[in-house]
């Protein structure tokens, strides 16, 4: 791959630059790829894009820098806060006084995701001081990922929607303890107070940046309407500079986005138009983090010891998922088989796992080595294992609008042969 490039560079001088080339090829390669598996398997198109970035990741490509950094990083935190925004504005809070047992399988399929990957990683000989920021990163679920494979499906229903909620409300979890542990690995704290600080700085900022973009959003929807293309774009503007301003005073973008998108929920409950506006620039930015994502996990080491602790992970993970949501079903108004496909539902990683293990890698280069060599390959596994799963459990649950493709081909193959007799 680093002999094309330096071939390309001897003759091609393209205005924007050789890195801005590889990336539109490699976008339009992955555009194809994304569409043909969606067409010929039934698999969310995120499978494709995954297995392009992976492919020219293992490659060599060196168009995307491991930790994230620069225009990269930017981009990531762009595509994860417009997800989030548009998830936190599906959250509203007072579904949870009404039914506070969603909040409880949330709170206990977390906490046992947590333990059970860092046990799991002390057992496999990871330092404790790898084995909990370990665990975060296995917090995060991808509700990046879950509404793609949900907008691919056209799927629609209970476990659709709590899937989508829990997945979310992981995400807030991760986030704010990932940036938090990560301020603590810089300066370690030797009291509680100096504990909680992170996590309450992390916190305060983000609430701050996410309730200014939500009042902006509010006060704009008083003179323009909310079908406009113009409040799309100004939606997309406005996210993008609280990610920036974020990033810059301490918190964390994503997690801005998203407490600005529930709190515009609480402000603005009337349903919302504009995700349908931002159409072809929302699903540029989520197809180009999943290539990114993937590029980046595939460079992780690629060993038999790593294997073996990514293989525990992820199995561990996706135990502690089902398992936490059933324990917490108890008079959450679904069914045991509902509660399943939604533990089921909720396993994919991607963009939210990778930027926590990224602030991992930033604050200490020592303990997030030990740290990006098995987040790496359990995040681009589970980016595309995690949404064939995702995708099996909603037809499973019999909430998708779209037949598999090879049963309907069957189908019509079989009724074109009763025809013909």
């Amino acid at each position: 791959m680093n002999e094309l490039m330096s071939f390309w560079a001897q003759w091609l001088r393209p205005s924007a630059g050789l890195p801005t080339v590889q990336w539109a090829l490699l976008l339009a390669v992955a555009t194809v790829a994304g569409y043909l598996v969606q067409r010929h398997s039934g698999l969310p198109k995120v499978v494709g894009y995954s297995l392009v970035g992976t492919i020219v990741g293992l490659a060599g490509f060196e168009g995307a820098v491991w930790p994230l950094q620069g225009i990269g990083l930017f981009l990531v935190e762009l595509a994860v806060a417009v997800v989030l925004f548009e998830a936190g504005g599906r959250i509203p809070l007072r579904w949870f006084r009404h039914n506070p047992m969603v909040l409880v399988q949330s709170i206990a399929e977390s906490v046992l995701t947590y333990f059970s990957v860092y046990w799991v990683m002390l057992w496999f000989d990871v330092p404790a001081h790898a084995a909990g920021p370990l665990a975060i990163v296995a917090l995060a679920a991808s509700p990046a990922v879950l509404t793609r494979v949900v907008s691919d499906t056209r799927a629609a229903g209970p476990v659709t929607e709590r899937a989508i909620v829990l997945a979310t409300l992981s995400s807030l979890y991760a986030l704010a303890l990932g940036s938090a542990q990560a301020g603590l690995i810089q300066r370690p704290a030797t009291s509680l107070l100096g504990q909680v600080y992170p996590v309450l700085v992390v916190l305060g900022v983000s609430v701050a940046v996410g309730a200014l973009l939500s009042l902006l959003m509010r006060l704009a929807l008083r003179v323009m309407s909310p079908t406009s293309e113009n409040t799309a774009i100004l939606l997309l503007a406005l996210i993008a500079a609280s990610t920036v301003v974020a990033a810059h005073m301490g918190g964390s973008a994503p997690l801005a986005a998203l407490l600005g998108g529930m709190l515009l929920k609480q402000l603005h409950p009337r349903p919302w138009a504009w995700p349908r506006q931002m159409g072809t620039a929302s699903s540029l930015l989520t197809m180009l983090m999943f290539v990114l994502v993937s590029t980046v996990a595939a460079q992780g080491e690629w060993n038999a010891p790593v294997a073996t602790s990514v293989v525990a992970l992820i199995l561990v993970r996706l135990l502690a998922k089902a398992v936490g949501v059933g324990v917490g079903n108890v008079g959450s108004g679904a069914s045991w088989r509902q509660a399943f496909w939604v533990g089921c539902a909720m396993t994919p990683m991607s963009a939210i796992a990778l930027l926590v293990a990224s602030q991992f890698v930033v604050a200490s280069s020592t303990t997030g080595e030990l740290i990006a060599r098995i987040a790496l390959p359990a995040i681009l596994v589970m980016e595309m294992l995690g949404a064939v799963i995702a995708t099996y459990a909603i037809y499973r649950a019999g909430e998708s609008a779209k037949p598999w493709p090879p049963q309907a081909e069957r189908g019509g193959n079989t009724g074109e042969s009763s025809r013909e007799s």
